[in-house]
């Protein structure tokens, strides 16, 4: 599922991004944001995962530890809303391109590996970064300030939701609680975070959490 944007955007790529995770070992969303629109507050963030979407004080790319796993690989930790918990752990050993896409009404960072665009957008597009333009990426970091970031703040803040999920027609629907967002996802948490949240093997995700403390 690709994020919603309403059109054609401005595309800016972050260059070296797996390298420079490498050498950094950690990436605010934030700072990702100033190096590429020095002019542009971020106040918080949504985090984007095919349709479950999760707001949170601030985004941050991390490089796995070495050895940790099977494959090199990185993670998004979101400094969520609430007692919330969401984290995504991504294969590093794919080819991963980070771009900031804006319009006049929204912001996001959107990552893709060739592996994706091959598989759903290389039929329409000639390029990842013209996927992106046309909102053509299953995962992104929204970018909010102000006003704006109050309402998305206020939709989870105070629930016992997870997540906001889209639904088929495009409505975001919000769950009552933990249950009720596993109930519509399909799968229990241990399930969740083992696949990804079902998510294919060329989407690159090798776990998935979203969850809320009890």
């Amino acid at each position: 599922m690709s994020a919603a944007t309403g059109g054609p955007m401005d595309v800016s790529r972050f260059p070296s991004f797996l390298d420079r995770l490498e050498d950094r070992e950690a990436l605010a969303a934030s700072e990702i944001a100033a190096e590429l629109d020095p002019d542009r507050e971020v106040d918080g963030v949504v985090y984007h995962d095919r349709g479950i979407r999760v707001p949170g004080y601030e985004a941050t790319f991390v490089r796995e530890p070495p050895g940790s796993r099977s494959t090199p690989a990185f993670s998004v930790q979101l400094d969520a809303v609430g007692p919330r918990s969401c984290w995504a752990v991504f294969d590093a050993s794919m080819r991963w391109e980070l771009y900031l896409v804006r319009s006049p009404e929204m912001a996001a960072l959107a990552w893709m590996n060739d592996e994706e665009y091959a598989a759903e957008e290389a039929g329409q597009f000639g390029s990842k970064r013209a996927a992106v333009a046309a909102g053509r990426f299953s995962f992104g970091v929204f970018l909010y300030a102000g006003a704006d970031w109050e309402a998305e703040r206020a939709l989870l803040e105070g629930s016992r939701a997870p997540a906001l999920v889209q639904r088929e027609d495009g409505r975001s629907f919000r769950p009552d609680d933990q249950a009720a967002f596993y109930e519509f996802v399909n799968a229990t948490p241990e399930q969740f975070r083992a696949t990804g949240g079902g998510a294919p093997a060329y989407l690159g995700v090798l776990e998935l959490e979203v969850s809320i403390a009890d």
